[in-house]
């Protein structure tokens, strides 16, 4: 018998080298054609390698967490009877978290690989938990960190005796690896990196929000319900056609600054993996409705871990919200290489002074932060007191967007 390499797969988009997440195989499992041997981590995606040949596993190069080249070796494989002609390797499937269940054989049994994020797997590893044994309340069956959790209180009877059962004095450590680490690089490089100036505004959006919940009663038959980030998406479609140097990247090395007619509406989501940031393309030609589905559809593919390489990648400019948790300010930090990221906190009724009394409102900051070597302050406070604008007087959502249209002035 001989011995096919497997070598790690050009992954597209000009990348070199990816982060080993996990194995899906090991040394002594039957592969075929259909099996998939690791997950391995781009800066953009979780990407399958699938199996070439058919065979033995007989080594596997490299251990969770190594960055590995392209083109150098990862699985080694001990052919069946004469060496057959390996397929032509398939485009690697790019999701990010798991995909769908997939088989490889050991000692001759199948197994179904359980649904489950890396992060999730690596815990249950060093927990000792087999995750075929752990019924996943996610998606499809997919097992999440509360399942594990559920498995421990089980374990131990109550939630004290698995504090003691732990070692109280004793911290878990472990290693940081996969989206958790890029996130991690790439927050780093952007704060580190990138000045940053901070603008914070109180809205005023008690219109805004008797009109969505009109909107939303005449369409209660429907799935799509109104948010207010589709009226965000809308405001800041008008607002960067005025100042369209925000809806930017920067490159530093080449001293670049490439502006863009189409707006390509980041909108960071919090996943079991961490923060995600899918695109909702071209949402200067979106409507309120569409702005709604498609932010929906985007954030549910990334939590979901079925978003593609093109659905995490191209943004212009980001939205950011901690929804109902968001408090009263925050500092976002700029998805490199852009130069605006806008931040929603949480809306609240507060008493406000309007006609010579207090007035319960309904209100909003918007905490935003841009990158201070592109834009001004006196810029970003124009740009978010647009946004303003149009949202405490909604009807100009649907109104403004004449280029020959006077700009509403910095005080209103």
């Amino acid at each position: 018998m001989s011995t096919y390499d497997v070598k790690l797969p050009d992954v597209g988009e000009g990348v070199a080298e990816a982060e080993l997440i996990t194995w899906l195989v090991e040394v002594g499992d039957r592969v075929t054609s259909d099996s998939v041997l690791a997950e391995v981590m781009t800066d953009k995606a979780t990407v399958e390698v699938a199996c070439p040949v058919s065979g033995v596993v007989v080594e596997l190069h490299g251990e969770p967490g190594d960055v590995l080249a392209v083109g150098g070796g990862l699985v080694s494989i001990e052919l069946d009877g004469a060496a057959p002609a390996p397929r032509a390797p398939a485009t690697p499937n790019a999701q990010v978290a798991a995909a769908a269940p997939v088989q490889a054989a050991s000692a001759g049994t199948p197994r179904v690989r359980t649904l489950a994020a890396p992060a999730v797997r690596s815990r249950a590893a060093s927990l000792g938990i087999d995750l075929a044994t752990v019924a996943g309340s996610g998606p499809d069956g997919r097992v999440l960190h509360t399942d594990l959790d559920r498995v421990l209180l089980g374990r131990s009877g109550s939630t004290t005796t698995a504090v003691v059962a732990s070692g109280a004095d004793e911290p878990h450590v472990e290693p940081v690896r996969g989206l958790r680490r890029r996130i991690a690089e790439r927050l780093t490089s952007a704060w580190t990196q990138i000045p940053h100036i901070t603008y914070v505004d109180a809205i005023d959006v008690t219109d805004l929000e008797i009109l969505r919940a009109e909107l939303n009663r005449r369409n209660e038959p429907t799935a799509t319900r109104l948010t207010i980030l589709p009226f965000l998406a809308r405001a800041i479609v008008l607002a960067a056609a005025e100042q369209p140097r925000l809806n930017a990247t920067y490159d530093a090395v080449a001293q670049t600054l490439s502006i863009f007619d189409a707006v390509h509406l980041g909108i960071a989501t919090q996943t079991d993996d961490g923060l995600i940031v899918p695109v909702v393309r071209h949402a200067e030609a979106r409507g309120l409705w569409d702005l709604a589905a498609e932010i929906g559809r985007v954030a549910s593919a990334a939590r979901a871990g079925s978003a593609t390489r093109q659905e995490l990648s191209g943004s212009t400019i980001t939205i950011t919200s901690l929804g109902a948790l968001g408090g009263l300010v925050t500092t976002p930090i700029i998805n490199q290489p852009e130069v605006a990221i806008i931040g929603v906190n949480k809306l609240e009724t507060r008493p406000v002074w309007r006609n010579g009394a207090f007035e319960p409102r309904q209100m909003m900051n918007l905490s935003s932060s841009f990158d201070h070597r592109i834009v001004d302050g006196w810029d970003a406070a124009t740009f978010v007191q647009r946004i303003k604008a149009l949202l405490e007087l909604p009807a100009l959502l649907f109104v403004d967007g004449d280029p020959s249209a006077p700009p509403v002035p910095l005080g209103r």
